[in-house]
């Protein structure tokens, strides 16, 4: 989420014209990484959760690809903190992912207290 609030703060600054347009595409990235992650946690199986993740995943670099089209284009400066949460936000999600797919190839045996 704290980086899906950057990325609207850093929105603020593009020209007026790229309001519908480019902003509109980084915009949605950047909520469907969080939205992703969130839809996935909600579904019945750890299967669905990991397609949602790499949904999320997909979106993440599409975001990244984006903000650097935006910085190419010279709207914006991308900052060192975050290309880090973009970072982060990556190898959270890879983590995790690895975590449900460990889950899924070896699962615990169920004990009384389950």
């Amino acid at each position: 989420m704290a980086l899906t609030r950057d990325v609207y703060e850093i929105l603020k600054s593009f020209p007026l014209e790229e309001r519908y347009a480019l902003c509109d595409q980084i915009r949605r990235s950047a909520v469907s990484v969080v939205s992703n992650i969130a839809e996935g946690f909600g579904r019945d199986s750890t299967k669905d959760y990991l397609h949602f993740l790499a949904m999320s995943r997909g979106s993440l670099f599409e975001l990244e690809t984006q903000l650097e089209l935006a910085e190419s284009i010279g709207y914006v400066i991308i900052s060192k903190e975050i290309r880090d949460k973009i970072d982060h936000v990556g190898r959270m999600l890879n983590s995790l992912s690895a975590k449900l797919k460990a889950r899924i190839t070896n699962p615990k045996p169920r004990t009384p207290n389950d």
